[in-house]
This record gives structure tokens, sequence and C-alpha cells, in this order.
């Protein structure tokens, strides 16, 4: 029996042709029929007040009709559905979502957002196959864990919530590239958040966030960093060491002072408008030479630095609402700058005509005022170029900037088939106290002569793609090392003495010959992250892994395990345990493509007591 819908349309009864006696909602067959079809199902704006179970059934409640189809026509054949991986449920009244979300364990994409949602059900962690999850404008007033088992996920949106905590364990998500938790209560974020180092944007804005944990530096893929509107009275220094951030948003906050940004080379926009910031000084402005968009208005500078010519590309730059009575004159000589807005500063060495009349007339009087116009003056900070005024040294074709590399404390001298780094390239990194040294991608089969005079500044040390068939026990001496990248070697083993690299937390060895997991790297007691997939590990001690405390991601996929330890699963600090591409038979893959709860829950259930 048909029922009537808001404007007296009557609407068929859910599923093919059967009433929904849970919920009253319905869904015309012709709609689930193309479901079955394209592997897509929306169901948005609705009003739904819950999912109808011939959602739920899409795949076993088969009509009658549709198996007595002609086999002629391909349109009808229902046993070749393809999976559902797309299921958009927006904009409805739904105050929960039943446990048979595990039904679809295809989907890659839940839209959930614009309802009432308080929870998610448990079974949502069991989808292993979700890259999107939008839970945006709901009522959760915190992450549910089951999102954090959702391992493969690449996109979260949570904003518009009422959530006040994020759990640690959101660093499992180490696949997220885009994370929205905007608009929200959170004071404070969890340390672990530095694990989501494939992190391309991060909204954390319209909160209470009080501080940053220093491990956001550890982000290094974050391009897009938007923390406006919360309570930031300082931000960490580490901030600095994010290599590919392109654009930071923290106006609106209580900052008094700013750090400096020194490997962000790639900065364009920075946003630091109402704030309570007194000054920026050359050495800010050295590390900001890429930067297009400056945003200081409504602050309380009262002078700007000469050295803002330094900032060659700028284009905008907003000075509103400040303290200041003058600019200097060699602002005139940024032939790339567009716009300077001066409104609400006590200006008195400029008529306020001159101001009127906009940013070009206003550039021309400034280089007026100029004696003799000189270009912009550059900082050395004490370092001199081996290369005249260009400031390249080892080689004008493949050196380094000298002066980069003092800003960014990073040596980058990777992909240019090398067997040595030339020794003024060694000089400057030692007097800049660089602390990141990549050289990857090329011919070195031991370590650097020279990269001693770094021991105590180096923290961390790609080694990726070369030739090492061994490492030096001088490795040893790096005590400040955080981060050590092996990859693509020829190495069997590491040497005893690395067990005074007390401070390693993430070491990547993917790509060797190794047979088993090294044992002296069970005396790193901080180590959280072993990546050792695709080498030849056949045997794990389970013992050593359970003795690192903070391990928690273990990649040992594509190896030769042909035995998993069921002891393994005692070692209940892992969020991402990776074992597929192996020969054993015990876990099945069924159990792994639970995730890593589950199948250490089986590996204990196996434990012979």
């Amino acid at each position: 029996m048909a029922t009537r819908g808001r404007r007296g349309r009557p609407q068929l009864n859910p599923g093919f042709g059967k009433a929904d006696t849970k919920n009253g909602s319905t869904v015309h067959p012709s709609i689930l029929k193309q479901a079955r079809k394209s592997g897509q199902l929306n169901l948005s704006g609705r009003s739904f007040t819950a999912v109808p179970d011939a959602v739920w059934n899409l795949y076993t409640d088969v009509p009658d009709e549709s198996k007595d189809v002609c086999l002629d026509n391909s349109e009808d054949r229902w046993w070749d559905s393809a999976e559902l991986t797309k299921l958009i449920l927006a904009s409805n009244w739904l105050t929960s979502l039943a446990e048979d979300i595990s039904n679809f364990g295809a989907l890659t994409v839940l839209d959930l957002h614009d309802n009432r949602l308080e929870s998610l059900p448990k079974t949502l962690g069991s989808l292993k196959n979700l890259q999107k999850l939008d839970i945006s404008r709901n009522k959760l007033f915190e992450l549910p864990e089951c999102v954090t088992e959702a391992v493969s996920l690449r996109v979260l949106h949570m904003a518009h919530n009422q959530i006040t905590r994020i759990d640690e364990r959101i660093g499992s998500l180490n696949n997220l590239e885009d994370l929205d938790m905007s608009n929200n209560q959170l004071m404070a974020l969890p340390r672990r958040i530095g694990h989501l180092s494939r992190l391309s944007k991060f909204n954390a804005s319209n909160n209470k966030i009080q501080r940053l944990p220093p491990e956001v530096g550890s982000m290094f893929g974050l391009r897009y960093f938007d923390l406006t509107h919360n309570d930031l009275g300082v931000l960490p220094d580490e901030l600095g060491q994010l290599l590919y951030l392109e654009q930071l948003y923290v106006r609106h906050n209580h900052l008094a002072d700013i750090p400096l940004l020194s490997q962000c080379n790639k900065l364009k926009e920075l946003h630091l408008g109402n704030n309570r910031i007194q000054q920026i000084t050359m050495d800010h402005l050295e590390c900001l030479k890429s930067v297009t968009v400056l945003d200081l208005r409504d602050n309380q500078l009262a002078v700007l630095p000469e050295a803002i010519t330094l900032l060659e590309g700028l284009e905008r730059l907003d000075l509103s609402n400040n303290n200041l009575p003058g600019l200097p004159f060699t602002l005139g000589l940024i032939v790339s700058l567009k716009s300077i807005v001066l409104d609400g500063n006590p200006m008195k060495s400029i008529r306020r005509d001159i101001i009127m009349r906009g940013t070009m007339e206003l550039k021309k009087y400034l280089q007026s005022r100029i004696d003799e116009p000189k270009p912009p003056p550059i900082s050395s900070q004490g370092l001199e170029s081996t290369e005249g005024q260009s400031g390249i040294i080892g080689g004008s074709g493949d050196g380094v900037s000298a002066h980069d590399m003092h800003t960014s404390k990073l040596l980058e001298y990777s992909g240019k088939q090398a067997t040595e780094v030339p020794l003024d390239v060694w000089a400057v990194a030692e007097k800049s106290g660089v602390m990141t040294v990549d050289i990857s991608k090329n011919k070195f089969s031991e370590l650097p002569d020279n990269l001693m005079l770094l021991q105590d500044t180096l923290k961390v040390l790609n080694l990726g793609f070369n030739r090492f068939t061994s490492l030096h026990q001088d490795i040893s001496l790096f005590m400040n090392l955080v981060s050590l990248d092996l990859r693509n070697n020829s190495l069997s083993e590491l040497p005893s003495d690395m067990e005074s690299l007390e401070n390693m937390r993430d070491v990547f060895l993917s790509y060797n010959r190794f047979t088993i997991i090294p044992p002296v790297l069970f005396e790193l007691k901080k180590l959280e992250i072993l990546f050792m997939d695709n080498c030849k590990v056949d045997t794990v001690d389970a013992a050593g892994v359970c003795s690192l405390p903070r391990i928690g991601t273990l990649d040992l996929q594509n190896n030769n395990i042909s035995q998993v330890p069921p002891e393994l699963g005692n070692c209940s600090q892992l969020k991402s345990l990776q074992l597929g591409g192996n020969p054993f038979r015990n876990p099945r893959p069924a159990v792994l493509a639970k995730g890593t709860p589950a199948l250490l829950e089986y590996l204990r259930n196996k434990i012979v007591s």
C-alpha cells in the first residue's frame, strides 16, 4: 500500500514493494537497483530518521522477479552487482547508524554530514577500504574510537560538532591527507598528531586550542594549516620544521611573538592578523623570502624593519590597525608588491593624501625618498659565498644555496648521482647548525667522511636509495637522531653500537635484505615507527617487539614470514601492524582485513596457556 508524501504524492513502500516496518522510511526499488549496478547510493536530503532496512539488505533481499529475467538482459543480472563503494546519507535527521554498516566492506566514501548523530557504530572501524569519511555537522562530543580504526582513511571531516578532545589513537591514521576538525570545542591537540606525516591539509580553526604539541613539526607533508580563532598564546619552534608548508593561518589568537619559520622555504601565505604581535624582526623575515601574502593587521607593531625588502616576491602586505608612524623607504623597491593596506595607523612621516592615492603612488613616493636607491639588503649571517654573489656552493650546477641552508637548517643533496659531498658544503652545514641531511638517491656506499661535523646537531638523516651493503658503527655517534631512512639499499644487518641512539623514533628499512628484525632496534625504547616491508624477513621476534613501549606502527608486508608468533598479540601498544603479502597461512587474509585490533586479539587467542 502506498503512503502520502509531503506534497500529497503517493510514495512506494521501501525495499522491493515491501514495507519497512522498522522505521517507516521508503526507498524506491529503482534507486536500489541502480545502486547495485553502479556501486553508489545517494540518499541525502530525504528526512530519514533511520536508514531503511532495505538499504542494509541491498544485496540479500533480491526480488524474485529479478531472478526470473532473461539471461540475455545484462541490465537485470542481479548476481553481477557492483559492490557498494559510495554511500551518501547527508542532510537527514539520523540520530544513529546501525551496526549493519559492516555489510558494505567495499565502501571507500561514507558521507554522514548534516545529521543528528551522537555516536557511530563500532563496526565502522571494520571498513578497511574506507578512504573518505564526512561526519561534519552532527552532535558528536568525542571522536569515536571506531574512526581511528579505519586505517585507510585519506579524508576525515568532523567540523561543526561539539568535540572536546581528540584521542591519541588518531595517530594510527597515517594515510590521512585531509583533516578538518574546525568549529568544535577542542582545547589541545594530541601528541601523536605528529604521526600524520602524509597530512597535506589540516583545518583546526574555530576551537579553543591553547597550545600545540611540538610534534606538529613532524607533519612533514603539511601544506595548508589553519588555526584561526583559537586561544593560542605561543607557537612551538618546531612549526618551523614544516618543509612543504605553503599557507599558515593563525589569525584571531593571542600571539605576542612568532617562532622563526626556519625551514618553511615554500611558505606563500602567512596570516597573523588579530593578535598581539609587537615586532617582526630581520631574523623572522629572513625565513619568509618565499612569502607572497603577509597579513599583520590588527596587531601592535610600532616599526616595520628595513629587512622587509628580503621578501622579494611579496604581492600583498596588510598592516592595517597597528601603531606604525611610518614605513621604510626601501619598501618601494619590492617590484612585485601590488597592495599595501595601512588604514588605522598613526602615520606621521607620510601624508594621508599620498596614502589615499593607492599602492603604486605610495611606492613611487617611498622610492623618491631614497637618496641612492639600492637593491634589497641580504643578510648572510656571516656566511660567505664561494661562488661570487650567487650564494651557491658545491658547484654552480649541482650546488646548494648557503643562505637557504642557513635559514632552513637543511642540507639537501639528493638525486645527484653523487659519491661525495663537496667540502665547502660541509663547512657551511656545520656553521649553519644543520639538523636535517638528505643525500638520498645517490651512489653512496658508506657514510660521507665529513658527516661527523654535524654530530651534535643532526636529527633527521635520509640515506635512502643508495648503495649501502653495511652501515658503519659511526652512525651510533649521532646521539640526537630521531629519524633514520635507509630504504632501498642492500643492508642485511645494523651495527650493535646503534643502541646508543636513545632518541630514535622513526626507522625506515624497506626494500633491503634483512632476514630478521635487527636486535639492536629492540634497545631503542623511544622507537615508534618501524618500516621493514619488502625485505626478506622470515622470523619475527615477538618478545623483542613487545619490549618496545612506544612502538605504534610496524610494517612487515611482503616478506618471507611463514609463521606469525601468537605472542605478538600481547603487543597492545601496536596501532598499525601490517603483515600482508607473506607466505603464512594463519592468520587468514580475512583476519588481516579486520585491522590491527582484531588481528592482535586473534593472535592472543592462539597463545597456548
